[in-house]
């Protein structure tokens, strides 16, 4: 694409080299003079040249391209025309010719001219006599060539042997010198309202979306200092209607080169405050782009909305006598915009603009046909009716008009003919219903403040207007709704793969506001219910905003929570706003020194700031959270003041809350049999260990996984008689129930069998007699026993009996490690044992460790800690404490490898002091 400005030169010649211009045929429409040929203007100041492929979205593209050219050039006045006309002429050559399309801009003193060539000359425009009509606004074809004819000054066709060029003029009105746009002088009360001082906020943002510039009138408006804001990215600030998988967001918005249009910027007082911008893209001196953003209030939106087109005057090479073209009508005829936004607040703008209403409307049907939802307005305050719903037929709320045309000339002589006008000022409405084939889509309105403005012949321009738009509203809205599934689906297996991540309860509640907000909605709060019998619990709150999550949690903390209602869907929940409401008008009232207030009592106590209560203004809706047939919890999503949720957004979360549900209720079920795990896993451990004078004594234990589990190690040391005492430390086979009720047996058999006066082999035999007692609910059981008997001279005596258990180690001052007992069968798996006891002498300083397998089977990929790995760590234990052994044994076991334990690890560890250095 290039771009030049040629002050006083004749543009060059587009066509190639070699090729001679062939003959001209003009074209005849009905009732019209032969188009008359002008060459182009002897003074072209610019021009501007691209070429487009053959291929769908060149010719958006090609709109784009000439509606920032002539914008560029300060031609606004005939940008609309210009648009519509390039597009079927691209339309023409790259769809229908199928060819790429050479289009071309040239700027001269009195209007533009626009060229548009094919590489398909023998698609000729044919020749037809003066009384043949051109085509029909219901014809596919011919329509590009009918609409230069209406909206033209002058146009024309030329051939040469390998292109096809239309092309056509536009004049600029006629104005005062140095006007470069113009309106009609209005009485004092037909002029747009706005405050004592209009406040233009200007606002630069670069190239990575951050703000780096921000005036005086940015801060009176908004209520930042430019040194709190520079540097942060703009969507920190700007309130972007934002549904999954439809419509364009703010980064999208500031990369084009020109954007107007409505949303809001959240100021510092936490309120969103409805704006109307304008954006342009600009360049500096090194190339760098950034976008120059020009706001104001909302409701002054006239200081900076681009004026309407004036209509040309008729011309001797303009449109037929008599052939009046609604602007309306030639908008409807252009290819409609992607976003179904876009395409519905253009409709609206238009319909307002063709009856010259104050105010337009339209709202979508359900896809059953029982509601209409507000999706695009212009004259009314959109935030507050945007998504709103109302009732196709009679019932409360009733639109009435929803099905038929209807004009009413007096608003305020009927009760609530149109619900969406109530409080707005307006007292005249038109509404017309869009239809496909027969089946109710939308309806389209257009209101004045004046009594009496329209009448049956502006209804019948309204309808003839939205069915031909119907068409294409159902096909953007059904390709919106495709989008939105899309991205509904995403969204919902993003959101399950997340909540099937964890199993915790805390963290499952903040996974489920944080994945409604901000994407469904503007705050949430989840109520959980323990059982039955329990009220519901306010257990999370989160709002897009930190600062209000405190005021919010102390407003529903001190309401009665929603009732638990089973019935899937989502239902509305008025009260928070309506005593968040109550309670800040008080507030206010108390801070004016005013006394009364409304005769609605607030609940004591509650006394949430004006931020607050704009917060939870918006709508409210709860939707149950049902698990396994049982009513567990229920989520609210909130908006702020006066906004409301589209229906396939409470769709979508009610899709969510489902998953969410289920999610919470098993994290539940987790942690109620992880808390039965710990408590059985604790019985079966001693609570705590007898000191042993002469003896230092450490055990440490690690349970191995998450601790849902009941582990099979355990260990005891109790006393037996005087100066006497018993050890053990085993591992049962398995984990589980069965496991712990082995465990259970074989710790309360040690201590009742040792306690009887029975040697170590005589203990373990009829230990191992009541394990095989326990039939199919048997384990097998490796187990080291001893007895422990501190000496007068400084030593210990040690009986020890190993029954297939990790054998027992001992360190000895010099640093020398060898084995305390020798191995014997294991438990629970022969009738008849033959057990032995060992005797063993700990001298001072010695050390006996015993260890269970988890710690000798720890594994690195093929390499095993082992018994040698365990000696090598043990000989570099000389002259520690027992606690200490222990302790470094067990940072050992954890460094040999990267992965956490898989098995349990008991290590017990008895130390004699030694005489002189302890």
């Amino acid at each position: 694409m290039t771009t030049g400005l040629i002050p006083g030169e004749q543009p060059p010649d587009p066509r190639p080299t070699g090729e001679l211009p062939q003959q001209r045929r003009e074209p005849v429409g009905h009732g019209v003079m032969p188009v008359e040929y002008r060459s182009r203007s002897s003074v072209i100041t610019a021009r501007a040249a691209a070429t487009f492929e053959p291929v769908g979205r060149s010719v958006a593209s090609a709109r784009a391209f000439v509606r920032d050219t002539l914008q560029g050039w300060g031609f606004g006045d005939i940008v609309d025309d210009a648009v519509v006309l390039t597009s079927e002429l691209v339309t023409n050559a790259v769809v229908h010719a199928g060819t790429s399309a050479d289009l071309l801009c040239l700027r001269g003193d009195d209007g533009v001219r626009i060229e548009v060539a094919d590489r398909y000359p023998e698609r000729e425009v044919p020749l037809q006599g003066a009384a043949v009509t051109m085509g029909s606004l219901d014809r596919e074809g011919g329509r590009g060539l009918q609409l230069c004819a209406a909206l033209a000054s002058r146009w024309g066709v030329e051939y040469t042997p390998a292109h096809k060029t239309v092309w056509f003029q536009l004049d600029l009105p006629e104005r005062p010198v140095g006007t470069r746009a113009a309106g009609p002088a209005l009485p004092a009360d037909l002029l747009p309202l706005a405050d004592g001082r209009v406040r233009v906020a200007v606002l630069q943002i670069d190239r990575a979306g951050t703000i780096t510039a921000w005036n005086e009138d940015a801060e009176e408006l908004f209520g930042y200092p430019a040194e709190q804001v520079t540097g942060k990215p703009l969507t920190d600030l700007a309130a972007w209607p934002h549904t999954p998988g439809t419509g364009t967001g703010i980064a999208e918005a500031l990369q084009l080169s020109r954007w107007e249009g409505s949303y809001g910027i959240r100021g510092a007082h936490g309120r969103v405050l409805p704006v109307y911008a304008s954006h342009l893209r600009v360049r500096d001196t090194d190339g760098e782009p950034s976008t120059v953003c020009l706001l104001v209030r909302d409701h002054e939106r006239a200081v900076l909305q681009t004026p309407l087109r004036s209509p040309a005057s008729d011309g001797p090479g303009s449109s037929s006598e008599g052939q009046n073209t609604d602007p309306f009508e030639v908008f409807i005829g252009s290819p409609a915009p992607d976003d179904l936004d876009g395409l519905l607040q253009r409709t609206v703008e238009r319909a307002r603009d063709m009856l010259d209403g104050d105010a337009a409307f339209l709202l979508l049907a359900t896809d059953d046909e029982t509601e209409l939802e507000v999706r695009a307005s212009t004259g009314l305050p959109s935030a507050r009716q945007r998504f709103a719903r109302v009732p196709v037929e009679a019932g409360p709320g009733r639109y009435g008009s929803a099905r038929m045309p209807a004009v009413h000339d007096d608003l305020t002589a009927v009760h609530g003919p149109v619900p969406l006008l109530n409080g707005t000022g307006m007292r005249s409405v038109v509404t017309v219903p869009l239809k496909v084939e027969g089946r109710l889509t939308g309806s389209l309105g257009v209101a004045a403040e004046a009594p009496g403005r329209y009448s049956n012949e502006e209804a019948l321009r309204l309808q003839f207007a939205a069915d031909r738009i119907a068409l294409a509203v159902e096909s953007a809205r059904l390709g919106e709704l495709e989008r939105l599934r899309r991205g509904s689906l995403s969204f919902l297996v993003e959101a399950s793969d997340l909540l099937a991540g964890t199993l915790d309860r805390d963290q499952t509640l903040a996974l489920m506001a944080q994945m409604t907000v901000p994407t469904l909605a503007t705050w949430c709060a989840v109520y959980t219910i323990a059982d039955q019998s329990s009220e519901p619990y306010l257990s999370y709150v989160l709002h897009e905003d930190e600062e209000l999550i405190d005021g919010i949690k102390s407003l529903l903390s001190k309401i009665p929570p929603p009732d638990p209602v089973p019935t899937p869907g989502a239902r509305v929940w008025s009260a928070p706003g309506e005593v968040a409401h109550q309670a800040a008008l008080r507030t206010s009232m108390r801070s004016l020194g005013l006394s009364g207030g409304p005769d609605h009592r607030v609940t004591p106590g509650i006394g949430p700031t004006l931020a607050t209560a704009s917060a939870v203004g918006g709508e409210i809706v709860v939707l149950p959270l049902v698990a396994r047939n049982r009513v567990i919890g229920m989520i609210t999503l909130g908006k702020p003041t006066d906004e409301h949720f589209r229906q396939e957004i409470l769709e979508l979360a009610e899709d969510l809350s489902r998953r969410a549900a289920l999610a919470l209720d098993n994290a539940r079920l987790y942690s109620e049999r992880t808390a039965i795990s710990q408590s059985l896993q604790r019985s079966l451990l001693p609570p705590e260990l007898p000191l042993v004078d002469g003896v230092e004594v450490e055990v440490i234990y690690r349970a191995a996984g998450e601790g849902n589990e009941v582990g099979g190690d355990f260990y005891d040391l109790f006393p037996i008689s005087d100066g006497a005492y018993g050890f053990a430390i085993g591992d049962v086979c398995g984990t589980g129930p069965n496991a712990a009720a082995v465990t259970g047996l074989a710790r309360h058999a040690l201590r009742l069998l040792a306690r009887e006066g029975l040697s170590g082999p005589a203990v373990l035999e009829r230990l191992n007699s009541a394990i095989l007692d326990e039939g199919a609910r048997s384990r097998f059981l490796t187990l080291l026993y001893g007895e422990l008997r501190p000496q007068e001279d400084g030593s210990a005596e040690l009986k020890v009996v190993c029954a297939g258990h990790p054998l027992p180690l001992r360190l000895r001052q010099d640093g020398t490690v060898e084995p305390a007992a020798e191995p014997q069968p294991l438990l629970g798996v022969l009738e008849d044992l033959e057990l032995y006891e060992q005797t063993v002498v700990l001298d001072p300083g010695d050390v006996l460790l015993c260890v269970t397998d988890g710690v000798t089977e720890r594994r690195e990929g093929s390499r095993m800690l082992g018994d040698d790995g365990l000696a090598d760590v043990l000989t570099t234990c000389t002259g520690l404490t027992a606690g200490a052994v222990a302790a470094r044994i067990m940072r050992a076991v954890e460094r040999f490898a990267s992965d956490a334990p898989s098995d349990d690890m008991a290590i017990l560890a008895m130390r004699v002091p030694g005489l002189h250095t302890d």
